[in-house]
């Protein structure tokens, strides 16, 4: 079975309008992105996960333009959009990484979707993310197609529906949830933001591509952004005020498996 990446993207942001086809070594983000996730070791499918608004129209070109599948579905109802994107290439194993990772290393990827071939009898969902280790914005969330169908169906709460995953990871009573830790033993997942939420979160990937991205080498790994900072390590402090800051923070008290201990505000 080979894995289906759903990558969710739009134009739309509240606090980063259009961060998606912002410039990283003079092509979109997104097209960044998508050539690491194309990256990964062994057999993958991929799609791009877009809505019907006419403002993701550029989504669309971009994906054209570079020969990657496009699927345009609900604007706001992410578990819908990933499960009709699915049900259109026809998987049986779907794999959720959003687009605001453009940092994402392919051999997480890869280590993720070979912890869950090898335990497909054991677990109904695996990611890296439940609890994190690695540098927030790696997140690998991977289960059969049927679970996240499961999830689509019985799914009622907003959140529940615009996160696309809560309904299966936050119920470990019922369903069976595995998870891989960085192979390293750190925990850099509240102190090292390669996300992308704010300017300066679009500032310091800039930065760290300008640094190492080049034709010749255009996938850069993981260890290479950590030597970066060791030489450069004024380089973290460009959006370090939000470390740690995540959506769970917006829905403290409904979600069971998470606490304050797990989010932060950000600070001034």
């Amino acid at each position: 079975m080979t894995p289906l990446i759903v990558v969710q993207a739009r134009s739309g942001s509240t606090r980063l309008p259009g961060k998606v086809l912002r410039p990283l070594a003079g092509a979109p983000l997104l097209q960044r992105m998508l050539e690491r996730v194309l990256a990964t070791p062994g057999a993958i499918d991929l799609v791009v996960a877009t809505t019907t608004d006419a403002e993701d129209e550029p989504v669309r070109m971009l994906c054209r333009q570079i020969d990657v599948r496009c699927f345009s579905g609900h604007p706001t109802d992410l578990l819908d959009r990933h499960v009709q994107a699915a049900r259109e290439v026809g998987a049986e194993v779907v794999v959720k990484i959003p687009s605001d990772c453009p940092l994402i290393d392919p051999s997480v990827i890869r280590r993720v979707l070979d912890a869950f071939a090898a335990n497909a009898d054991r677990y109904d969902f695996v990611s890296n993310i439940h609890p994190p280790s690695y540098p927030d914005g790696h997140d690998v969330e991977v289960m059969p197609m049927s679970v996240l169908e499961q999830a689509w169906r019985e799914a009622t709460q907003p959140f529940e529906r615009e996160h696309t995953t809560p309904f299966i990871w936050d119920q470990p009573q019922r369903f069976r949830l595995g998870n891989v830790v960085w192979e390293s033993g750190l925990d850099y997942s509240r102190t090292h933001r390669w996300t992308i939420d704010y300017p300066e979160d679009y500032a310091f990937i800039a930065a760290v591509y300008d640094a190492l991205w080049s034709e010749r080498r255009p996938i850069f790994s993981l260890p290479d952004i950590l030597a970066l900072l060791d030489v450069q390590p004024e380089l973290a402090q460009t959006n370090a005020r939000y470390c740690g800051v995540n959506w769970y923070r917006h829905h403290l008290g409904l979600l069971k498996t998470v606490s304050e201990a797990d989010t932060r505000q950000p600070t001034d």
